[in-house]
């Protein structure tokens, strides 16, 4: 089976629409990981992994970039983010293979879900760790648990919106539509869209956590000590708690559950 071209991979695996989608498909994707995604899987195509093997390695990226963020000095950070990048590609890799085979499955959704899951909690726990300074006096304190908190954040908040689903489909309602999001109230509306604008709840995103994580990881390697990475994973778990309950809000004063 020959190759198939860049040009007729993007008309099946980039259908119309996939790149514009602000809350489907992730700024690093539209900046530059399709690009690569699609040389990528030009390659795949022709083999015998399927997407839902590629999704496994995605998990696997994910869960290490949070193990590596235990390792000392600023190899971490570092390492965690290289990982993040690889657990992104696969992340585009696995779904271009599947439309491009028309093999795309609900197992392979749910196995997406799980990854994006277990890798962001991952590295938000492997963050928490790393700011404990386990390789220095063994004890994990309070940066640990807020590591575990940030970690707790992230899950709840992807679960309050997969819970949408979840809950029109036990009362027999269609999928919900974008506009749905909007709050009834003009008030929520005009909030929420301050909130979006300011883009903070980002931060505990894996490829945005594992940035500030290196950021903080080269400046803590300036500076001979952690106090920026317990400054990042203070900030990460304040800003999952805050999103856990400002995200709850905007679902119960939208028309998503109506």
């Amino acid at each position: 089976m020959s190759t198939p071209t860049a040009a007729e991979l993007r008309a099946v695996c980039h259908p119309a629409g996939l790149l514009d989608r602000r809350s489907g498909e992730h700024w690093a994707g539209r900046l530059y990981m399709r690009q690569i995604s699609l040389q990528v899987t030009r390659r795949v195509v022709g083999t015998r992994i399927t997407p839902n093997q590629l999704t496994y390695l995605m998990i696997v990226a994910g869960i290490a970039a949070g193990a590596a963020l235990t390792l000392p000095g600023l190899t971490g950070p570092l390492l965690a983010a290289v990982l993040i990048q690889v657990y992104l590609l696969l992340d585009c890799v696995d779904g271009e293979v599947a439309r491009w085979r028309r093999q795309t499955s609900v197992t392979g959704v749910y196995l997406d879900r799980v990854g994006h899951y277990l890798s962001e909690a991952a590295l938000l726990i492997g963050a928490g760790l790393h700011a404990s300074d386990i390789w220095g006096d063994g004890r994990l304190g309070g940066w640990a648990f807020l590591g575990a908190i940030a970690a707790l954040g992230a899950i709840l908040i992807k679960s309050e919106t997969d819970l949408v689903d979840v809950s029109r489909a036990r009362s027999g309602l269609p999928p919900v539509q974008d506009a749905a999001s909007v709050p009834r109230s003009s008030g929520a509306a005009k909030a929420r869209k301050i909130a979006a604008s300011l883009k903070f709840h980002r931060l505990v995103g894996g490829v945005e956590a594992s940035l500030l994580l290196l950021a903080a990881g080269v400046l803590d390697a300036l500076d001979g000590g952690l106090l920026y990475s317990r400054i990042a994973v203070a900030v990460l778990a304040g800003v999952a708690v805050l999103q856990t309950f400002l995200h709850l809000a905007s679902i119960l004063l939208s028309s998503r559950l109506k």
